[in-house]
């Protein structure tokens, strides 16, 4: 039996030795002939039978679209799609700053700059941050795993900022970690506990975000598993819900009392409220001035999340660039500018982003997504290729047991460095010592229609100087 199998193996061998040569020797005859065959058949099909006919037919609903519909079709359940909204929003790319270089000159490269801010400037203990980028909330447990939250805390704490809870548990290894810390008041059962509340260097109630506005959700356990669960206080078998409302039959005047309270329990740290960006904008902020908020955090409406239905990421709310334009205009017009902070996100990745969404109004910037791919960083090819590479930061994924802790810590504290090296190289650029010197009126365009919706000059038009006007 023995003998048998050594021929045996012998023989494959041999076999694949002499396809080998084969394949070698007439390798160009082979080809020719599959192309021409293969060219025939996508040739001469008609479009009813050609597999080509995929191309029409991905350009016609798009290759997403097709996928989304399939996914449908499978679960006859609604969709949960990760990281935020494939479509095309206005964005800030066509909005350039201006550069001095005659007169004023440029800051020397030495020279310090100072990017610090100060969020709800009227509380009886505002937060005061190094730097005015800010982890935004990604939820332990419903979200990100153990680690990944405890790495995002210590680069929050190592480059002077803050970095919000979101709406899942709170660790008490993060809270340890984290120099700032904000704690989301959300509409769930937990995460409620005086102890926290008193612990908070700032306390944001949740009524909406970009990518789900105003609605809940519930998690199943299979969903949600682990240590989060008794965090979260949650039962073996009991859903995780995220609800509407905060009282039954909500009003303005409930959401009042709230604020009121967790005033007093905090001790006077700023409270604020965070809302997806709406096309109703200003009435929204007027409802949440009229509360007596510390601050506003407005969610645009390409902004990401675990997991939310594409009708509402795709489907709802207005663009970054538009909501901070029109919330900017409001605080002037309301004349809170100072008094209220406004803080913005959605869909903001790289420095220029950050700088021109400060430029145009905002106090401070959530970072969320690109958080999650610098806490990952090369650590993001575990999962390749078969999975993708959010399953190595999930609390579900596959492989967030393989995620490196210090590493990711390492890598988002760089991040938030190079990108606060770089928003400072840029205001020393237009000749600032300061971040609270930076207006739109460092801004142009090169898009006719987005100059003048901002009010700031079209680039192709000749400047008219403030002496000149």
């Amino acid at each position: 039996m023995p003998n048998l199998l050594s021929l045996l193996a012998d023989g494959m061998i041999l076999l694949i030795i002499i396809v080998l040569i084969i394949l070698l020797l007439f390798w160009r005859w082979i080809m020719r002939r599959l192309v021409k065959k293969i060219g025939k058949i996508i040739l001469t099909d008609s479009y009813q039978e050609n597999l080509m006919e995929l191309i029409p037919g991905f350009k016609h609903m798009g290759i997403q679209n097709i996928l989304e519909n399939s996914l449908r079709a499978e679960t006859g359940d609604v969709l949960h799609r990760p990281l935020g909204s494939s479509k095309k929003w206005p964005h800030f790319d066509p909005i350039t700053f201006i550069p001095a270089q005659t007169a004023p000159f440029p800051i020397d490269g030495q020279e310090e700059v100072d990017v610090t801010v100060t969020i709800g400037p009227k509380a009886e203990k505002p937060l005061k941050l190094k730097i005015p980028l800010i982890i935004s909330g990604m939820a332990y447990g419903i979200a990100l795993s153990e680690e990944v939250r405890i790495a995002l805390a210590r680069a929050a704490k190592n480059t002077g900022t803050a970095i919000n809870s979101g709406e899942g548990g709170i660790l008490p290894e993060e809270l340890d970690a984290a120099g700032k810390y904000i704690l989301q008041f959300s509409k769930t059962e937990w995460s409620k506990e005086e102890t926290l509340i008193k612990r908070a260097d700032m306390i944001e109630i949740k009524l909406g975000q970009g990518a789900l506005v105003g609605m809940g959700g519930k998690i199943s356990p299979k969903n949600l598993t682990g240590r989060a669960r008794n965090i979260m206080g949650l039962k073996e078998n009991e859903d995780a819900v995220i609800y509407e409302h905060f009282f039954q039959n909500q009003t303005l005047e409930n959401l009042k009392e709230l604020i009121e309270e967790l005033k007093n329990i905090s001790g006077g740290v700023p409270i604020g409220a965070k809302i997806g960006a709406g096309g109703k904008i200003e009435e929204d902020i007027d409802h949440l001035i009229e509360l007596g908020v510390d601050y506003i955090a407005i969610d645009g409406g390409q902004a990401a999340t675990h997991g939310a239905p594409p009708i509402l990421s795709d489907d709802f709310g207005i663009p970054t660039l538009h909501a901070v334009v029109r919330a900017a205009n409001h605080f002037e017009k309301k004349q809170i500018k100072g008094q209220v902070s406004l803080i913005v996100s959605g869909g903001l990745f790289v420095p220029g982003h950050f700088l021109k969404v400060l430029a145009l109004g905002a106090d401070a910037v959530y970072i969320g997504s690109a958080m999650l791919f610098t806490v990952s960083h090369s650590q993001s090819t575990k999962p390749l290729p078969f999975e993708p590479p959010t399953q190595v930061v999930w609390n579900q994924g596959k492989y967030k047991n393989q995620f490196d802790l210090e590493a990711g810590a390492t890598s988002a504290e760089k991040f938030l460095t190079a990108s606060v090296e770089e928003m400072k190289m840029a205001l020393r650029a237009m000749g600032k010592h300061s971040l609270k010197d930076l207006s739109k009126k460092d801004l142009v365009s090169y898009e006719e229609l987005t100059a003048r919706m901002i009010g700031i000059p079209f680039s192709f038009e000749p400047w008219v100087g403030s002496e000149t006007k």
